[in-house]
């Protein structure tokens, strides 16, 4: 079972092909709000940005993201009809599908795992609307070669409540003892997945800040292997 940011793929924020969005859609702001509409830059700095502290939440309760999103916008004072404030998020999360980045051997991992009959599944906090997230892992190729995937914007519930590794647990169809969590991060990945019953490891190519002794840890994806 693995998470899925900074573990089975990177990203960039997208900061040019976001501005490109929003002056794309800059017009149509302005015929639905019949005013002048802000600066592509600015809409960027103060509807976007601020909404990535949502993403870091160190809640158990994910948050209702277009309820988030649309607040968002008001707060910019610019109140947007349901459809076009969908539309801008959906064109805004293909920005972010096109800025992940594979992490190397992921894929093989993937393939590997599968010829030996090993379930695979993604347990991850993403707010963002399953829906959207689900087209970035078939957009990837990741999709194929996974046989669950459970997001927190599915459950309404955050790593590391129990819930979330239960459900996707069940899922998978795979009991606790015979699973192996991986991921980045101590709490969610780590301290989350034992507490269920779960055998953790945490890959520390992207992990940040020092990790507690005792921690099982391996460099890559690819290092998995020797663990299996």
């Amino acid at each position: 079972m693995f998470d899925y940011g900074r573990t089975l793929v990177t990203f960039e924020y997208p900061t040019e092909a976001l501005l490109d969005v929003i002056r794309e859609f800059r017009p149509r702001l302005e015929a639905e709000l019949g005013a002048p509409a802000p600066a592509a830059e600015t809409l960027l700095h103060d509807v976007l940005l601020p909404i990535e502290e949502v993403v870091g939440s160190w809640s158990e309760n994910e948050v209702a993201y277009l309820d988030v999103y649309r607040a968002a916008w008001t707060r910019a004072g610019l109140n947007l009809s349901e459809g076009l404030m969908y539309e801008i998020l959906d064109a805004e999360q293909l920005c972010w599908d096109r800025s992940v980045r594979l992490e190397p051997g992921a894929i093989a991992l993937l393939e590997w795992l599968g010829s030996r009959g090993t379930r695979r599944g993604i347990c991850s906090n993403a707010p963002f609307p399953p829906e959207m997230m689900r087209r970035q892992l078939k957009s990837h190729g990741l999709a194929e070669h996974l046989d669950a995937v459970v997001f927190s914007s599915d459950l309404g519930r955050r790593k590391p409540a129990p819930e979330v590794y239960l459900a996707a647990l069940d899922a998978m169809g795979t009991r606790a003892e015979h699973t192996l969590f991986v991921g980045d991060r101590v709490r969610e990945d780590y301290l989350g997945p034992t507490a269920v019953g779960m055998r953790a490891v945490i890959v520390t190519a992207h992990s940040k800040g020092s990790l507690p002794e005792g921690i099982p840890t391996v460099p890559t994806l690819a290092d998995l292997r020797g663990l299996l």
